[in-house]
């Protein structure tokens, strides 16, 4: 009887090591496609924000053709000017609702669960 244990044991341990190896190395390969999926995402921002250089170029360009190259290429940093400070502010507006950066609802909750269980206590 104690040889049987003594086996089921061992081999309890090594389906457990064995186990442990294999999502080991299933982790690893998860791990280098997570790495290779996000250098490509970044590629494809970097690609994405020359796509928009080129886009501001062919604006400026096709202004350029009723008015001189200066004026388009002021309008069209106008434009992106009025874009960005719109974006400014909203965003502003979003981080000051988020402020201040503390969750006030479960501090209040957990201030709550405290003071019940302190009148629980007395009881």
């Amino acid at each position: 009887m104690s040889e049987l244990v003594r086996r089921a044991s061992q081999q309890l341990t090594e389906l457990v090591r064995g186990e442990l190896r294999l999502a080991q190395a299933e982790m690893k390969e998860k791990g280098k496609r997570y790495g290779k999926g996000g250098g490509l995402f970044g590629g494809a921002g970097i690609v994405g924000f020359l796509m928009l250089q080129a886009l501001v170029a062919t604006a400026i360009a096709a202004l350029a053709v009723p008015l001189p190259v200066w004026a388009a290429a002021l309008i069209v940093t106008a434009v992106l000017g009025v874009i960005a400070a719109v974006m400014a502010l909203g965003g502003r507006k979003q981080v000051s609702r988020a402020a201040p950066p503390a969750p006030e609802r479960t501090i209040e909750n957990v201030k709550a669960d405290v003071a019940e269980i302190k009148e629980s206590a007395h009881r």
